[in-house]
């Protein structure tokens, strides 16, 4: 048996196969067959001491089951050490019971992955009340990397104006924008976002007069519905932005939206590959190398007798 591997469920598996190269590791595709009924059938392949388990947690609920099934089959083949690697980590929003009866989603996810590996390594998860990521997982080590500095690696690489002000589209998306405007040595600002419903808001900019004349990056670190970011490029527009562009970490949107952004004023959205998608510009195997290479040199405990 060898002593590290990393393994991907059929689900972005580009993404693992180059962080695989960066950690120097081969990267092996977990089999996934679907019968008739929806039920799912998972073959893992041949299991390492410590095995790196990759994939994204977009369109979760089969891939949480299929997660399930191959952590069983490389336990019982004799994994000692499981490490999930989410670069999406699913139902984190719901971190509280909005209305009565509600279920918290973030406590139930996070009891079944603290149960079922033995650590975590995700990016930017939504985690706007809870403090610490350590909380979601009790009793397994996890870490909630940033993707800023790859956004902020690649936007520079890029070339970008410096007369550009970072913008987020609502107080949630903050910590973010202020973090990639420092970065890049921009101004930035913060919408203030009043939601009537899942696709309906209304965006209104406290500073205004700093927008006209300048070109304008949205960021934010989840978008899904897409309506958001559209408001908020409209609203931009009406106020003189000269060129708006968009970059976020999970691109969860279908991607029909991106003409429906064009048409809101948005010239472009980038996104990193955390989630498969066909605005992916921004490669996280760097940020998540990073974080794995300890394992390397990790050399789990041989089994004792009693």
């Amino acid at each position: 048996m060898s002593a590290i591997s990393l393994q991907t469920l059929p689900f972005g598996t580009d993404a693992a196969r180059r962080l695989a190269a960066r950690l120097g590791l081969a990267c092996d595709e977990i089999a996934l067959h679907r019968f008739p009924d929806g039920e799912l059938r998972v073959a893992v392949a041949p299991v390492a001491d410590t095995t790196i388990l990759y994939t994204p947690l977009d369109q979760p609920n089969d891939k949480l089951i299929a997660l399930l099934f191959a952590a069983e089959a490389l336990r019982r083949g004799g994994a000692k050490r499981l490490v999930l690697v989410a670069p999406y980590l699913c139902y984190m929003r719901q971190d509280i019971a909005f209305h009565a009866g509600e279920a918290i989603s973030q406590h139930a996810i996070g009891t079944l992955l603290a149960t079922t590996v033995d650590r975590i390594v995700t990016v930017d998860a939504h985690l706007h009340r809870t403090p610490d990521i350590g909380a979601v997982f009790p009793g397994i080590e996890a870490a909630n990397l940033s993707a800023m500095p790859a956004i902020a690696d690649a936007l520079a690489a890029a070339g970008i104006d410096p007369a550009t002000i970072v913008i987020g589209p609502d107080a949630e998306s903050e910590p973010w924008v202020k973090d990639l405007a420092g970065r890049l040595g921009l101004q930035h600002t913060v919408a203030r976002k009043f939601r009537r419903g899942d696709r309906s808001v209304e965006i209104h900019f406290a500073d205004a007069a700093i927008l006209a004349g300048r070109p304008a990056l949205m960021t934010d670190d989840i978008v899904s519905s897409g309506t958001t970011l559209m408001v908020a490029a409209k609203a931009l527009k009406a106020l003189g932005a000269t060129s708006i562009d968009a970059v976020i970490t999970h691109a969860l949107f279908p991607p029909a939206m991106v003409a429906a952004f064009a048409d809101a004023g948005i010239r472009s959205v980038r996104s990193t590959d955390s989630v498969p998608h066909p605005t992916n510009a921004i490669a996280l195997d760097e940020t998540l190398a990073a974080a794995l290479r300890s394992e390397l040199s990790k050399t789990p405990l041989p089994e004792t007798t009693p």
